[in-house]
């Protein structure tokens, strides 16, 4: 199960993110497609690319119901006159857009309209000043408990190769916490028994990166390779698919979902999400664990320092337990008699800085 070399496939040309119409010349719509035909050419994702294509059709249609057509007749006011727009109007639920979506929505306005300025079509960028929505930084939504995760595990009946597959894809989750389209885009090839690893090819941001696996998850992941897989391949299996469905193919994302989610009920965890859900918790035991947040960082594949950071901020029982043994007021024993606590991390004076960094930004 050695790694073997990337092996370059040609992939039938897919249709443009925006339709098969260009639009007339000079006009956004015709100016949007050439700025994504830009980025499908720097090898961007097509989910990402799929992503600003429908931000931009948004766009144009507020500007057209506005008689504007042409990208010199957007002015900075106009921008924010769509940013108020944004920010007011109500789905079919009646709920508003969520902050995300604006911010999203806005950022590919802005990016579009910079690729205007750099290749010449304005003489000014109307969006160079406009400010983006500040995003909450929202917590995970829940993560497993220790004895849930080996309750959801325990759920799968390895007695069938189904069974024997689900149980090993469960613990390459919790073991790694790769996202779902990264477990279903493992091929046999990509798990290396010698070293205990797993190669993650093109992971989010077509970044590959190589994370441990561990002793349990790669045993479980043998153990399906051996018994489970050969009575899932179809005879013309190649080993470019590590888990397979009953025909021999490859899974589904959508189906990775729905098989976690319902181990997860079957288990009686009635916590929100699925795949991502071990993903969370991964990350969260790592981080009580006493994992630098760097190599949690590494682990989940995460561009941004910032993003992993997030993960610090649920480990509550290690806070609880410092609050304990710091506070003076937060139980009536002596200070100092929780053990087993760390030291905090940053020093008096940097936690006092932090805070008045914070005030500052409001």
């Amino acid at each position: 199960m050695g790694r073997r070399p990337r092996q370059h496939k040609l992939h039938r040309e897919e249709g443009h993110p925006l339709g098969r119409v260009r639009g007339a010349p000079g006009t956004l719509r015709a100016h949007a497609w050439d700025y994504l035909e830009a980025l499908r050419m720097q090898q961007r994702t097509p989910a990402a690319v799929a992503g600003q294509a429908k931000s931009l059709t948004a766009f144009f249609r507020w500007c057209e119901e506005r008689g504007l057509v042409r990208p010199e007749e957007v002015t900075r006011p106009l921008l924010e006159r769509y940013q108020r727009h944004l920010f007011y109007v109500r789905k079919r639920d009646g709920k508003p857009l969520s902050a995300s979506t604006q911010y999203g929505h806005l950022a590919t306005v802005r990016l579009l309209f910079r690729w205007l300025s750099r290749q010449g079509f304005l003489l000014a960028n109307p969006a160079s000043e406009l400010q983006l929505p500040k995003l909450p930084q929202r917590l995970p939504r829940a993560v497993l408990s220790l004895e849930e995760v080996e309750a959801v595990l325990a759920r799968p009946d390895v007695s069938t190769p189904e069974g024997l597959r689900d149980r090993a894809m469960l613990e390459v989750l919790y073991a790694t916490g790769l996202r779902r389209a990264e477990l279903a885009g493992l091929s046999l090839f990509d798990v290396d028994a010698s070293r205990g690893t797993v190669f993650v090819r093109e992971g989010k941001g077509r970044k590959d990166r190589v994370v441990p696996l561990g002793e349990r998850a790669l045993a479980w992941c043998l153990k399906y390779v051996e018994e489970g897989r050969p009575k899932l391949a179809s005879s013309r299996d190649d080993g470019s698919v590590l888990f397979l469905g009953d025909a021999g193919e490859g899974l589904h994302v959508d189906y990775l979902t729905q098989r976690v989610r319902t181990y997860l009920e079957d288990a009686g965890v009635e916590k929100p999400g699925a795949c991502h859900l071990f993903r969370h918790s991964m990350a969260t035991a790592m981080l009580e664990g006493g994992a630098d947040v760097r190599f949690v960082q590494e682990m989940l594949g995460h561009v941004s320092l910032e993003t992993t950071q997030l993960y610090t901020r649920v480990t509550v029982e290690k806070l609880k337990a410092v609050h304990a043994a710091t506070h003076p007021a937060a139980r009536l024993a002596r200070r100092g008699e929780v053990r087993g606590v760390d030291a905090p991390a940053l020093t008096a004076d940097e936690v006092l800085e932090a805070l008045a960094s914070e005030d500052e930004e409001g």
